[in-house]
């Protein structure tokens, strides 16, 4: 464990400021639901990072053949309390605030050749034995370096605005790319970019693969990370993930990055 709650002379604040992660973050609860929910969750997690464009009515398909008689309703609340969708779903969870102003997807055919060109942004559901938890990440598009992370009990703008603050004071992209998620539509969030001078891109409603680089960098987290170690409480979370991520950037050789790690490609080049 990082965080040593019984230290005599570091307060548990200090701790957190010295390994550079969210105070909040220690604090937060796991979100709770019933132990049926969080099994079904559990589930849902592990096929949904398989297929990412399956909506609430294949997975609930998918339970089923694994002996699960489920009902897709029940499927459709537990994905949306997760912050999940497939590809074009009938009803979209993922929905921007009402009224929030429409920025354009600029990545397609864009030839993303350096460092800070294009950062890029998402939220992932984190199951543990009584709950869970979000993790959200910023990462550069073509060097694929996590640039920084937060994690949350609730689907807010405040952590997401955190892990932003964080990763500005690595450097600034030029254009900055996320879902249409109410968290990244906020006036807060999309103020903080344009004061920045950084340009807004957002996939299209339902594009999963819009944002591909991330859903990878996911897929890398639980099958790595997260269920390898069945994370229990939060600052498992924060141990976890807060070792992980090192090992990600600095250590871990990407074949589509010519067998380099992305710090590697990220200075290099920046």
């Amino acid at each position: 464990m990082l965080i040593d709650t019984a230290h005599p002379g570091i307060s548990i604040i200090r701790q957190c400021d010295l390994l550079d992660i969210s105070r909040s973050g220690y604090y937060y609860k796991p979100v709770t639901e019933s132990p049926y929910n969080l099994d079904l969750m559990r589930l849902i997690d592990e096929i949904y990072t398989k297929f990412p464009y399956y909506g609430y009515r294949r997975i609930t398909q998918a339970l089923r053949r694994k002996d699960n008689n489920v009902n897709h309703k029940r499927i459709q609340r537990l994905m949306h309390k997760m912050g999940i969708q497939g590809i074009c779903p009938k009803k979209k969870y993922n929905k921007g605030l009402d009224g929030h102003k429409k920025y354009p997807y600029l990545l397609k055919g864009m030839n993303i050749d350096r460092p800070n060109l294009v950062w890029c942004s998402d939220i992932t559901y984190i199951r543990l034995l009584k709950g869970f938890v979000y993790l959200v990440a910023v990462m550069d598009w073509f060097s694929r370096f996590v640039l920084s992370w937060e994690i949350s009990n609730t689907l807010d703008t405040y952590f997401c605005m955190e892990a932003l603050e964080r990763a500005l004071k690595l450097g600034k992209p030029e254009i900055f790319n996320t879902d249409q998620g109410a968290q990244f539509t906020s006036e807060s969030f999309t103020g903080r970019l344009e004061t920045e001078g950084i340009t807004i891109s957002m996939d299209g409603r339902g594009r999963t693969f819009d944002n591909i680089f991330i859903e990878r960098l996911w897929r890398s987290v639980k099958y790595e990370e997260v269920y390898v170690n069945d994370y229990q409480t939060v600052p498992d979370v924060i141990t976890g993930i807060g070792n992980y991520f090192p090992l990600y950037n600095y250590e871990r050789l990407h074949q589509s990055l010519d067998y380099k790690t992305p710090a590697e490609i990220h200075y290099a080049h920046s």
